[in-house]
């Protein structure tokens, strides 16, 4: 990578546009970048690492955005930066421009421009610049592969910071592995240690997932053995564990075998006594059954002749019953004829009742003969009741013809009166269709201008709190601007203050005899002493501490400001300068005219609806008219015939009605008449034929009395029996027949007359023994079955627990695996020697690589006396690998870093940082560095040493490479012809350039 050309606008302290021509710079191969304190030596570098990587380096970092814009530019000047240079073969222009807060064009007030950036490349063959990109992402991403570097490591090894390596060369091998880590990105071994922890523990778990349900196994068959079963004291994850499980499953399943053999035995022997025991208790049983059926035959048989008298009589009573059955259907029938007889002399009462008195007397021919007389009469009528039934039908059709009449008239005059109007309605509905399709037509424009009035309205609204919420950002940003330049004040102050006793603080590592740390003297005759007040190391750290905490706040609170500035300058790109009030008028006006629009449009259906209906509604009201003129026609004939027949049928009726007044009175009468004499002669001739059936029943009944031996048909009704008393009779007396029977059949038995001779049973002696073996049997039983039960399960926890053995034998062999490869990794194995983590490992090789490729230059700058080694040996009982000792030619021994002098602090960290930039440009993928800068720290050589490391570094520019150094030592700038010298002014900082030949 080769510099060409910077330009920078309102950047930093630079308020006009600077130019730095890094070519001719760069002709001499060695060039000095110096001005005061606070000129803006740093923000030449820190430019070029912006227009790189979009950021500056270091704790300057959180100083972007906005603060990157110098405080001299004029306000309508834009901060930009603009590098040229050659990558990779490739020359390159990058132009960067942060967000800027400018005043609006329009109005009064300020508004935020977004951050630009630009890429363009040389075409040598086209002698021309073509544009490649300008996205922020797309450039960064090519830029960093272009380089290969990462902008902490671009930092590290383009920008060498003294300070930065003369802390590494002191510090411990903790904070040497935080800088290596960053700069050789050896994040991924770190992730390799974690993952084999994160896998140790894993397997962990499981193995100690799979020994407790081994556990959980063991103690289960522990509670089946009841507690016979010992087991060891041994926790998950222990070795031995899976042996001392099988080996206490054996034991368990080899007792529990012989207690099943003991109950089997005890359940053989139970069961025999028990059967003997139900033998014998049912033989008790069976005598005490025959002894208890013996005496209750014989009482049953002392019940049965106390009641030998009601038996008897019983016997009496159902043969009566029998010889009275042969009576009852001659009951039965005179009882029927009875009730017909007597029902039909009342119906010829009633009959009789209702006719005149000249009928009272007449028999059933007589009635029956004035009854067809009646009917004959009524037969010659029929002819008249069809006149009259007519004569009404027209009365009805003269009515309806006069309603239908009416109802015509009614039709034609509403159909006159509504189509008269029709064609103002018409054109009424014509003109709200044309009004509303306007309407319509007026919404949807406004549709189109709602939406974007709306959002315009929104973003005015945000853009409106968002200037607020700037306002507050850049107070907050200013206070915390105070706070961190008053820390800065203070802690150079306390830095100040120390380095004025910084003598009192070597003397008080004087010791008689020992070399000085400065001079080398070993006499000491007076050293400063300590002075009230003095500031010690701790209280500068503490100070710095505080400074950068400051600069921390001031950073956080800038880039809150800028991401406010951002937010707010979207919106107003988006709202524009129009204050939201008047946008609120503009969208509220154009919501109303929406609404309004929308709402006459709404009208437009209605209205084609109404018109569609009202032509059908013509259609139909004139066919209605025509209908009514044609049945008003037809209605005049019509009324004329129902005229003519009308006169006709009246003159017949007046003939045929005579006194009764109507036809269908007489009618009436004849019916009725006909009605009552015909029901009165059947009466008669009812009651008639059910007087003669009654007497024959009376004979007969008498006849069958006498033939059965009873005196009267009274006396045979009384004998007689229903079928209630009869069915219960004859059970009584078939019960009593099967009692005696069934008694003196237990009597006659054999078996039950010689158990009544024995003596009474014990059947609960019997039952008790019976009882006692049948629970010594159940007792038995269960002992067997929990037996039986204790086997089957210790037999599947051991089966189980095998598996379970076989299961985790592979993955215990992994976790040992495993956890041996996790301790070597992160150093915590006794195989692992040394303590050494992996990363540690792999940085301690990249160290070594580091201070060989420094020794080479340190050896030169020190006149042949020092050399950088790296060390792996154990600090105390911490870790070892990131060890760095400087070997001492003169004495021929090895130090600590710590030990050197300041200036040969200054040119071993110069080293050490050429040497890490070797090596990181290789790991980089060997990107050609032609470009250094090496920011101060000269100021602490002799002239001696300062020529060596002048020609140290003056060997860099083999291969056309070019080195800048940045320092005020004064002697540098007639050592260092090129020169890049930076001059600040009340109006800003500026640039003057001399090359090597002398040209300004």
């Amino acid at each position: 990578m080769r510099l060409h050309r910077l330009d920078v606008t309102a950047f930093g302290p630079f308020g006009a546009a600077q130019t730095v021509d890094f070519d001719a710079l760069s002709a001499a191969g060695l060039f000095l970048l110096h001005g005061p304190t606070g000129a803006g030596k740093t923000s030449v570098l820190d430019a070029v690492c912006y227009a790189l990587y979009g950021a500056v380096p270091g704790a300057r970092q959180g100083a972007q955005g906005l603060t990157l814009r110098s405080d001299h530019a004029a306000a309508a000047v834009r901060t930009e930066v603009r590098l040229e240079l050659t990558v990779a073969g490739r020359r390159l222009e990058i132009t960067r421009q942060p967000p800027w807060e400018r005043p609006k064009l329009r109005g009064s007030g300020t508004t935020v421009d977004k951050a630009q950036t630009w890429l363009r490349e040389y075409d040598a063959a086209a002698g021309a610049w073509k544009d490649r990109s300008r996205s922020h992402q797309e450039i960064g991403e090519e830029i960093t592969q272009l380089l290969g570097m990462s902008r902490e490591q671009f930092c590290q090894v383009v920008l060498l910071p003294q300070g930065d390596f003369a802390r590494f060369l002191r510090a411990d091998a903790e904070a040497r592995g935080k800088l290596l880590g960053r700069l050789f990105d050896t994040r991924r071994f770190a992730e390799v240690e974690k993952r084999l922890a994160d896998r140790r523990k894993a397997t962990e778990a499981q193995v100690r997932e799979g020994d407790a349900a081994l556990l959980a196994d063991a103690h289960r068959m522990q509670q089946e053995a009841a507690g016979a079963l010992e087991l060891p004291e041994l926790a998950p994850g222990q070795p031995g564990l899976a042996d001392a499980v099988l080996s206490a499953a054996a034991v368990a399943r080899s007792t529990a075998r012989e207690e099943l053999t003991v109950a089997h035995c005890r359940l053989t022997a139970a069961e025999t006594a028990q059967r003997a025991a139900e033998r014998a208790l049912s033989d008790v049983r069976e005598v005490a059954r025959l002894q208890q059926r013996f005496a209750q035959a014989r009482q049953r048989a002392a019940l049965l002749a106390e009641r030998a008298d009601t038996h008897r009589a019983e016997q009496t009573r159902m043969e009566r019953g029998r010889k009275a059955e042969a009576v009852a259907p001659a009951l039965e029938l005179r009882e029927a004829v009875d009730t017909e007889h007597s029902r039909a002399t009342a119906a010829e009462t009633r009959a009789r009742a209702q006719l005149p008195d000249t009928f009272a007397d007449a028999g059933a021919a007589g009635l029956a003969a004035a009854a067809r007389r009646a009917a004959e009469e009524l037969g010659r009528l029929e002819s008249a009741r069809r006149a009259e039934h007519r004569l009404g039908e027209l009365a009805a059709e003269r009515t309806g013809l006069d309603r239908q009449e009416r109802a015509d008239d009614d039709v034609l005059a509403e159909a006159e009166s509504w189509l008269g109007v029709w064609e103002t309605a018409r054109t009424g509905l014509q003109a709200r269709i044309a009004a509303a399709q306007a309407a319509a037509g007026l919404a949807e424009q406004l549709a189109v201008r709602r939406e974007p009035a709306q959002a315009r309205l929104a973003a005015a609204r945000t853009r409106d709190r968002l200037t607020v919420e700037v306002e507050a950002a850049r107070l907050r940003a200013f206070d915390a601007d105070k706070d961190a330049t008053r820390a800065r004040a203070d802690w150079l102050d306390l830095k100040e203050q120390r380095l004025n006793g910084i003598a009192a603080e070597l003397a008080a590592g004087l010791r008689d005899g020992e070399p000085c740390a400065v001079c080398g003297a070993t006499a000491h005759p007076a050293p400063a002493r300590k002075v009230a007040g003095h500031v010690g190391r701790e209280a500068e750290e503490r100070a710095l501490a505080a400074y950068r905490g400051a600069q921390e706040r001031h950073a956080e609170e800038e880039r809150r400001l800028a991401a406010v500035r951002e937010a707010r300058a979207a919106a107003t790109a988006e709202a524009g300068d129009t204050p939201t009030e008047e946008l609120v008028e503009q969208a509220d006006e154009l919501e109303r005219q929406y609404v309004e629009a929308r709402r006459d449009a709404s009208g437009l259906h209605p209205a084609n609806e109404e018109l569609r209906q009202a032509e059908q509604e013509r259609e139909r009201r004139s066919a209605l008219r025509q209908d009514a003129a044609v049945r008003a026609a037809a209605r005049v004939g019509h009324r004329d015939r129902l005229e003519r027949e009308k006169s006709t049928l009246e003159a017949e009726l007046a003939q045929a009605s005579g006194e009764a007044g109507s036809v269908a009175a007489r009618s009436a009468q004849l019916e009725r008449q006909v009605g009552l004499l015909t029901d009165a002669a059947d009466a008669v001739r009812t009651a008639e034929d059910t007087a003669r059936r009654l007497k024959d029943a009376d004979a007969r009944l008498a006849d069958a009395a006498f033939r059965a031996g009873f005196d009267t048909p009274q006396a045979a009704a009384a004998a007689l029996l229903d079928d209630t008393a009869h069915r219960e009779l004859q059970r009584r007396l078939d019960a009593w027949q099967s009692e005696e029977s069934a008694v003196r059949s237990v009597l006659a038995e054999a078996d039950t007359a010689a158990a009544a001779q024995q003596p009474p049973a014990d059947g609960d002696a019997a039952e008790r023994a019976a009882a006692l073996a049948g629970r010594r049997l159940r007792e038995a039983a269960s002992a067997r079955d929990a037996a039986a039960r204790r086997c089957a399960e210790l037999d599947r926890l051991s089966t189980r627990a095998a598996t379970g053995v076989r299961r985790l034998a592979p993955l215990r062999e992994e976790y040992d695996r495993v956890a041996r490869l996790a301790g070597l990794a992160a150093g915590t194995s006794a195989d692992n020697e040394r303590r050494m983590r992996l990363e540690s490992y792999v940085l301690a090789a990249r160290l070594e690589q580091v201070a060989a490729a420094a020794s080479a230059r340190l050896e030169r700058m020190s006149s042949g006396r020092y050399t950088l080694v790296h060390s792996d040996d154990r600090a105390g009982r911490g870790r070892s690998g990131l060890g760095l000792h400087v070997v001492d030619a003169w004495t021929g021994r090895e130090r600590d870093t710590a030990t050197l002098s300041g200036g040969e602090t200054f040119f071993a960290s110069l080293s050490l940082a050429l040497g890490l930039a070797d090596v990181v440009t290789d790991e980089a993928g060997g990107v050609r560095l032609d470009t250094l800068f090496i920011d101060e720290g000269f100021g602490s050589l002799d002239d001696q040493t300062l020529d060596e490391v002048l020609d140290v570094l003056d060997s860099l520019r083999e291969r056309d490479r070019s080195v800048g150094i940045v320092s005020h030592v004064g002697d540098l700038r007639r050592r260092v012809h090129a020169q890049l010298e930076v001059v600040k002014g009340r109006s800003g900082s500026t640039v003057r350039q001399r090359d090597a030949g002398g040209a300004g």
